[in-house]
């Protein structure tokens, strides 16, 4: 008889950080967007010392969609997953196999240029791997209700793909469809997954204070405003210039500040861990009408995707990384002054990224953004560290 996870966690006795999923992807993925951020740097200002076939930009936006959140959304959903099916087989050695697998698959893509197409090979047999096992748990699981996260995980990985094509080449993959679909499934999973964790512990936090007013739950108009999103997400993907597209955009963004305001975020500012979710996911409306103001020739194109890319899904990792290692490491879900200060931190460096964007030839505002990312990310390290790696409480 297979057993549960439960016993397979109990049985494992080698060291804590296998004994989970999300305990070696989220620690790799703090250690990994700090250290990513300076080699970047480093790279611009000719001091680099990468061998990568990707150009600066490219290599840097590769790294933080698909190195960076690819090893989040790997320890999510190998956390959330077993909530999901009751099933997970991957502790202990095996998913010290994964881990190694997308470790390799920087390390390939970071000396890429003397061997572009085994550097793609290597790069991809992790999210490829991982489709694998997520789809056993929830073919086996039977759970269709998460088909979706699985689709999106696997359109994610041909993002991956497309961009290494693009690289191979000799283009710029950093400003082609790859990376657009790459960004396209992010928001996607955020708007997905986040409308419904979002107001779920948000209602959770709120009842626990006997609060008469709580976040409306996951309906019918969520489905409408997430098939619009979709939607215009693929018109985005074809005519990313169009007129259609920057009026859609607009009207996404609009719809989806409407579905935050009814989830009651005005009332959690006394509990960081609770507001930093809401906070992460106004990017994402925030980030539909920058998009659609860069269709339109409004705003430029630099300042519109990093509202997705270090807003949406910079804060909304750091959101879900520090909460769900709390409550799975055994942990109070209530953060520390430090937590608070590392979300922030990450704000602070958003906001610079953005000014930057509108202001380019002042650059001193990449090097803050930089600076307060990589800063937001170290602290991230050092605070969970002790809580990643040690048995759980």
């Amino acid at each position: 008889m297979t057993a549960t996870t439960s016993e397979q966690m109990r049985s494992w006795t080698g060291p804590a950080i296998f004994s989970f999923g999300f305990r070696p992807f989220f620690l790799l993925a703090g250690i990994w967007a700090a250290l990513a951020m300076v080699l970047w740097i480093a790279q611009l200002t000719g001091h680099g010392i990468l061998f990568t076939a990707f150009d600066p930009v490219s290599w840097h936006a590769h790294e933080m969609l698909f190195g960076y959140l690819g090893a989040v959304l790997a320890g999510f959903l190998m956390t959330a997953v077993p909530n999901w099916t009751g099933r997970m087989p991957i502790v202990g050695w095996p998913l010290a196999g994964l881990v190694f697998l997308w470790v390799t698959g920087r390390f390939a893509v970071a000396i890429s240029e003397a061997a572009p197409l085994a550097a793609m090979v290597v790069d991809l047999t992790f999210p490829v791997t991982l489709v694998i096992v997520l789809s056993r748990e929830i073919i086996v699981g039977q759970n269709w209700r998460n088909l979706p996260v699985l689709v999106l995980i696997i359109v994610f990985t041909l993002a991956n793909l497309g961009f290494h094509l693009v690289g191979l080449n000799g283009g710029y993959g950093a400003g082609e469809i790859g990376f657009r679909i790459g960004l396209a499934v992010a928001v996607m999973l955020i708007s997905l997954i986040g409308g419904r964790i979002v107001p779920s512990f948000t209602r959770n936090w709120l009842k626990q204070r006997n609060s008469t007013v709580l976040p409306k739950p996951f309906g019918s108009a969520d489905k409408a405003i997430l098939a619009f999103s979709l939607a215009i997400l693929v018109l985005w993907l074809l005519q990313p210039m169009h007129q259609a597209t920057g009026i859609g955009l607009v009207l996404a963004g609009l719809m989806h500040f409407w579905r935050l305001l009814r989830w009651a975020g005005h009332l959690t500012g006394r509990e960081p861990l609770v507001w930093v979710l809401h906070a992460g996911y106004a990017f994402v409306p925030f980030g539909f009408v920058m998009m659609g103001a860069a269709s339109l020739g409004w705003v430029p194109q630099a300042a519109a995707q990093h509202t997705w890319m270090a807003g949406a899904i910079g804060l909304m990792t750091l959101a879900v990384m520090t909460r769900a290692s709390l409550g799975h490491a055994g942990r109070a879900l209530k953060a520390t002054r430090s937590t608070a200060a590392i979300y922030l931190v990450l704000i602070g460096s958003v906001i610079a990224r953005l000014v930057y964007g509108f202001y380019p030839e002042i650059s001193e505002f990449l090097i803050i953004a930089a600076g307060l990312w990589i800063v937001a990310f170290v602290g991230f390290t050092v605070v969970y560290w002790s809580i990643l790696v040690r048995p759980r409480a």
